[in-house]
């Protein structure tokens, strides 16, 4: 198969979607496909033009096989509103010309968030007449309303709008958890269209590495101590508060220590609340080096997993299938009834804790301190569930499935009746 994957994120980009369609590419074309991916100049998630991308319009680079087809964006470090809506629209115009730019895909994945893509993927869909999956991480707008990021009513008829077009004119709708498949058939989309296919992680990268953990520890003078790990974006939908405030009622207990890996800006917010909150057990660190990622999260005693109450079944945390191959046993501080609880309890590899309650996540993070034999337990069922459940050899050939079913099923569109037309085809 000839494969565009229609990214925003793509590597170097260190976390979120990035890693996971990098993975995808790279693992397509070693089953012998061809994959070209259009993406943006490398952003996430400082929100800044990676320096040897900036001034540039286009780029076009090749690693491992897959063909990397970049455009410019316009981006600004702290967006508003409509800083947020140009910077979509520019992906669109811009990355339109690098996707007829190539060979003619037999089929197109795009992944959303941004949702305004779906519109040029649409368009390259009908024009080249191969389907257009629709791979959902997060489902919009709903998730951008639930977390406070848009109020407006116009833009939120209007996003609705092109959610139920989105949904409409992809051929299959590749979900990463059961939620949104609920979420979706109450939104009327045809359950026969949608797919679940789980995040993956890299069992054989991310495992338990208990003397490597030891030199992680040793290295951030954390010896003897017990590690409550978050690692991972910090946005609107986590309220990391909640940790710090845990943090500070742990603090009279010298052994626990919080490690707090990500965003060097969204750092600097997280060291004044340590500091309101008195906090001083409290390790704050940039986002590691992917080499390094296998370390630190075996160095968890406890992985955290943090959402506000609001995040229901929008929002599925790509650090769940991560924490659980490393073997650590995860506490998460999430709505009951939401995706991510489901998994956690599906897993058996952790516990689930009430949103925004720094009591419960302390008792929560106590109950492991106390009882050693409990998170080991925990944590052995973890890597067993992920090997079992987040393999990447397994989500890379229900993709091939998915994709072979797409093009056996396609409609007409312009280009075969063009190519007809110039004497092209018979």
């Amino acid at each position: 198969m000839q494969i565009l994957i229609y990214s925003y994120n793509y590597h170097p980009e260190p976390i979120g979607i990035a890693p996971l369609m990098t993975e995808l590419a790279e693992g397509l074309v070693k089953k012998g496909h061809q994959v070209r991916v259009i993406t943006g100049m490398p952003n996430y998630p400082q929100r800044e033009i990676y320096e040897e991308y900036r001034g540039k319009w286009y780029v076009t680079e090749e690693k491992n096989g897959v063909t990397i087809q970049r455009c410019y964006l316009r981006i600004k470090s702290k967006p508003n509103l409509i800083d947020r809506l140009l910077l979509e629209l520019s992906f669109v115009f811009t990355s339109l010309p690098q996707a007829l730019n190539g060979w003619r895909p037999d089929v197109i994945l795009l992944t959303v968030p941004p949702l305004l893509v779906s519109l040029p993927a649409t368009f390259l869909g009908w024009f080249y007449n191969c389907p257009v999956v629709l791979n959902l991480q997060d489902i919009l707008p709903e998730a951008a309303i639930r977390t406070g990021l848009l109020k407006n009513k116009f833009m939120i008829r209007a996003l609705e709008v092109l959610e139920k077009f989105a949904y409409k004119k992809a051929h299959t709708i590749s979900v990463i958890a059961d939620g949104f498949v609920k979420n979706l058939v109450n939104k009327k989309v045809p359950i026969d269209k949608i797919a679940c296919i789980p995040n993956w992680v890299d069992v054989n990268f991310i495992r338990p590495l208990p003397n490597k953990a030891k030199n992680w520890k040793a290295i951030h003078k954390l010896e003897n101590k017990f590690v409550a790990l978050y690692s991972g974006n910090i946005a609107l939908t986590q309220g990391l508060e909640t940790v710090i405030e845990t943090a500070a009622s742990l603090s009279h207990i010298p052994d626990i220590a919080f490690v707090i890996a990500g965003e060097s800006k969204a750092l600097k917010r997280l060291q004044k609340h340590c500091l309101a909150c008195g906090a001083n057990n409290v390790l704050l660190l940039p986002l590691q080096p992917r080499e390094k990622l296998p370390e630190m999260l075996a160095a968890a005693d406890v992985g955290l997993v943090v959402q506000k109450r609001n995040v229901i079944s929008f929002n599925m945390p790509s650090k769940i299938p991560l924490l659980l191959a490393s073997g650590s046993p995860i506490i998460a501080s999430v709505p009951a009834s939401g995706t991510a609880a489901r998994a956690v309890r599906q897993s058996g590899g952790g516990v689930v804790v009430s949103p925004e309650s720094p009591q419960d996540l302390a008792a929560g993070i106590m109950s492991l301190y106390s009882n050693p034999d409990l998170a080991k337990k925990l944590g052995e069922k973890a890597r067993n569930f992920a090997i079992e459940r987040y393999s990447f050899e397994q989500a890379l050939t229900a993709y091939e499935a998915v994709f072979y079913q797409a093009i056996s099923r396609k409609v007409p569109g312009i280009l075969p009746a063009l190519e007809k037309k110039l004497g092209l085809r018979s």
